[in-house]
């Protein structure tokens, strides 16, 4: 894979999102808690919202999204 080394995992993205206060994120605050720049951090997400493990939709004009089930079960495996 070309580009930037990844430095934080795909479970370490989905902790974020499960551990929110707030039910959903938009991308600019995922961006800030993982140190991507929102162009690496869309790109994250949008492969993890293949995998089904988060899911997304248009607040205004900005995406907001949250931990899918899935998700939470892969967070919670061993």
């Amino acid at each position: 894979m070309a580009g930037r080394k990844e430095t934080i995992s795909d479970k370490e993205i989905l902790i974020i999102l499960k551990s929110a206060t707030d039910p959903v994120l938009t991308t600019s605050e995922l961006a800030d808690e993982t140190g991507f720049s929102l162009n690496g951090i869309r790109k994250r997400l949008y492969s993890l919202e293949e995998k089904g493990l988060v899911d997304e939709k248009k607040a205004g004009n900005s995406p907001v999204w949250w931990i899918t089930e899935d998700g939470a079960d892969f967070v919670d495996e061993k």
